[in-house]
């Protein structure tokens, strides 16, 4: 009978599988060895793991056929797994590029959740769309508590407060979150995209769609931005500029797949903003979208805060372990037969997500 080994993340509160979806892996024929102490920062004891062996880490690398982890593996630890067994996390093939030799070169057989295709018929294992949709909920809580103001209209004895006004740039899963979740709140939004089709779902949500015009489309980008040229970036820019002049909070997601982040607010642009406002940079991994953004910090520039942050999913760890866990099984479903393991490459998820066939 195929085990399954589920890893605690070494600097993440999230856990890759929660303890329904290790019963669900049972049940399609697999033993479940667990890290002692692997669903705890998310909320889920040992005990909850009904029917998982706990060992140490060690144990767990070295006896597994499944090793799976949302943080890829250190080589160290690679060289200690089973031979012949798989390993499943999100590697990064776009950003790491030499991750597939690597690999290759330590025998490791790889399978990486951030190359699920986002198309219609993978979408229930698409994990960058549920954490993506975390993260545009939580940045929008992240600016409100910086803000100095507050979000909605409030009609008071003691005076009237205008509602906040809010800037999103990216229309993606991240961006309609973060719309839908400053609106809850009782904020004036408006919200930029490349993509003509975005204003529909922008506006679907009572948010004003800021066009520029002469924008690159390619609806095969996967939800990610397509790079553009020097023109159109430059009047980008001043849309920007003219607009963030006026918002008391930005939260930007753009990113283009492979390449750094675009910059959207230049320094002018964050110095043109009212006192106290907040920037929510979603981008920080890949450069920022924003020219002064620190990647995990938290600044402040003449009194405009900054957040620095692509990993806010993991801030709220038991709801994305459980989207996590749904998406990965998920996909574990097509490659898991009679409690074996059986990659079909003639499918394109497997073929796509495998990447050291």
């Amino acid at each position: 009978m195929m085990k399954i080994g589920i890893l605690s993340e070494q600097n993440d509160q999230r856990v890759a599988v929660v303890p329904l979806v290790a019963k669900k892996l049972q049940d399609l024929g697999a033993d479940i060895i667990l890290e002692s102490n692997a669903g705890l920062q998310a909320g889920f004891s040992d005990d909850k793991y009904e029917g998982a062996k706990v060992a140490n880490r060690k144990d767990v690398l070295e006896d597994a056929d499944l090793v799976i982890s949302i943080q890829p593996l250190e080589d160290e630890e690679l060289k200690t797994i089973k031979n012949g067994a798989l390993t499943i996390a999100e590697y990064k093939p776009f950003f790491d590029k030499d991750v597939s030799d690597r690999l290759k070169r330590l025998g490791v057989q790889a399978i990486s959740m951030d190359m699920i295709p986002r198309t219609t018929l993978a979408q229930s294992m698409d994990v960058l769309s549920s954490m993506a949709s975390i993260a545009g909920y939580k940045a929008v809580l992240s600016a409100a508590l910086k803000l100095p103001r507050y979000f909605p209209m409030m009609i008071t004895a003691a005076g009237s407060i205008k509602p906040a006004k809010v800037l999103i740039l990216g229309a993606g899963v991240a961006g309609l979150q973060a719309i839908a979740t400053a609106k809850r709140l009782g904020a004036q939004v408006e919200a930029f995209d490349t993509r003509s089709a975005a204003k529909q779902e922008v506006e679907s949500l009572g948010a004003r769609f800021v066009e520029v015009a002469g924008a690159k489309e390619d609806t095969g980008a996967g939800g990610y931005a397509v790079e553009q040229d020097e023109d159109f970036i430059r009047r980008q820019r001043e849309e920007v500029q003219k607009r963030a002049m006026n918002a008391d909070v930005i939260i930007t997601t753009a990113q283009v797949r492979g390449r750094k982040a675009p910059i959207l607010v230049p320094t002018s642009t964050v110095e043109a903003m009212k006192p106290g406002s907040v920037i929510v940079d979603l981008a920080a991994s890949t450069g920022g979208n924003c020219e002064l953004t620190q990647d995990r910090q938290t600044i402040q520039h003449k009194v405009i805060w900054i957040i620095g942050d692509s990993d806010l999913a993991s801030a709220m760890p038991e709801d994305a372990s459980t989207l996590y866990a749904n998406n990965l099984l998920n996909f574990l479903k097509l490659i898991i037969k009679e409690g074996e393991l059986n990659l079909d490459f003639e499918n394109e998820i497997v073929s796509s997500a495998c990447i050291t066939q």
